[in-house]
């Protein structure tokens, strides 16, 4: 039996152990998906030690840029993101595995805020600095559109906090992605700390949370008429996209 897993912390609202062994399932597939839930990255390299028909992992948060650091190899558009969120475990001759890191992030967001766009959606604001913040960023760049980073820390270049959303900056940035946690089961009430008021029909918001469905960020964008989208199609996508790159 092959086995494929999830490392990150906390995991018990994971999407990916259900999807994958649903898929397991229902396509005579003869493997399992298992969450790893580590409290530190240096607990990596055991699950890889103590699991020798690994084939291929998910990373989530808090450690998409952490594991980097224990990676024989990055592909290119991973390397520019600076975040993985799929491993790749080739096992050579002799015992020695070879760690590929991907991110599937950048083709799962891309390929779902696509169709959204219209010509007036030229420029973004990303809430959040992480891992899929970056996926984000360049993503929206494959797609021409120019992105700014809103933080609570803004320490990086192209980068902004958030007493800085004016109303003329949201008059021009008309599409606001949320990377941040903010909103997410079980502390359903928090939103991010932007001025709703100025959010317009024109608007996108599109929150890479997807539990709950209707996070109160994309509610108070759907309040002021804006379009609004949740992350469980990326989701979807990024896990078609994980599943190509282990059997590639």
């Amino acid at each position: 039996m092959q086995k494929y897993g999830l490392i990150g912390y906390q995991l018990k609202h994971s999407f990916s152990i259900g999807y994958f062994n649903e898929k397991f399932k229902s396509e005579n597939i003869d493997a399992a998906y298992i969450n790893f839930e580590i409290p530190h990255i240096n607990g990596f390299p055991k699950v890889i030690a103590e699991n020798p028909d690994l084939c291929g992992l998910n990373v989530t948060i808090p450690y998409k840029e952490q594991v980097i650091a224990f990676l024989d190899e990055l592909d290119k558009d991973t390397a520019r993101i600076g975040a993985v969120n799929v491993i790749k475990i080739i096992r050579q001759p002799k015992g020695k595995i070879r760690l590929v890191g991907y991110n599937s992030d950048i083709i799962g967001f891309t390929q779902s805020i696509r169709p959204m766009l219209q010509p007036w959606h030229q420029k973004a604001l990303i809430l959040g600095t992480g891992g899929g913040a970056k996926a984000v960023y360049h993503g929206l760049n494959n797609l021409g559109v120019q992105s700014l980073y809103v933080s609570r820390t803004p320490k990086e270049t192209n980068c902004i906090g958030y007493s800085d959303l004016t109303p003329d900056l949201l008059r021009d940035y008309t599409l606001i992605v949320n990377c941040t946690p903010v909103g997410m089961y079980p502390k359903v009430d928090f939103c991010p700390d932007i001025p709703y008021a100025y959010i317009t029909p024109r608007h996108i918001l599109y929150d890479l949370l997807y539990n709950p469905n209707e996070t109160l960020f994309l509610k108070k964008g759907l309040a002021q008429g804006a379009t609004i989208k949740n992350g469980l199609e990326m989701l979807l996508l990024q896990a078609f996209a994980a599943w190509e790159i282990w059997h590639r």
